[in-house]
């Protein structure tokens, strides 16, 4: 690949990253209960932080700073999910009750 290849497809990522974290937090602004919210944080923080790491290791190249962001991802894809899971769970505990809707409401 080309430099400006490995450039505009480190860019396409870092922009989708920064789009999907964004997105997540209007998610968390505008859904309506506990257990939705948790669930735009969880899914678009683990996207969107992933999609900036690999434009980050895009734009660094072979080094000592990639393994460093594979970690950091590595790192991310197995925490962000188990927080947001023991959030929930704690929630749940705590007699927070889901929103529930009626068919046709």
């Amino acid at each position: 690949m080309t430099m400006a290849a490995i450039d505009a497809l480190s860019w396409v990522c870092l922009v989708t990253g920064g789009f999907f974290g964004i997105v997540g937090g209007i998610g968390l602004l505008r859904f309506p209960d506990l257990f939705s919210r948790f669930h735009a944080a969880g899914v678009t923080d683990t996207l969107g932080a992933g999609l900036v790491l690999i434009g980050l290791m895009l734009q660094a190249g072979w080094s000592l700073i990639t393994i460093k962001l594979v970690l950091i991802l590595a790192f991310g894809l197995f925490t962000s999910p188990t927080a947001t899971h023991a959030l929930a769970k704690a929630a749940l505990r705590g007699k927070v009750k889901p929103l529930l809707r009626r068919k046709g409401t």
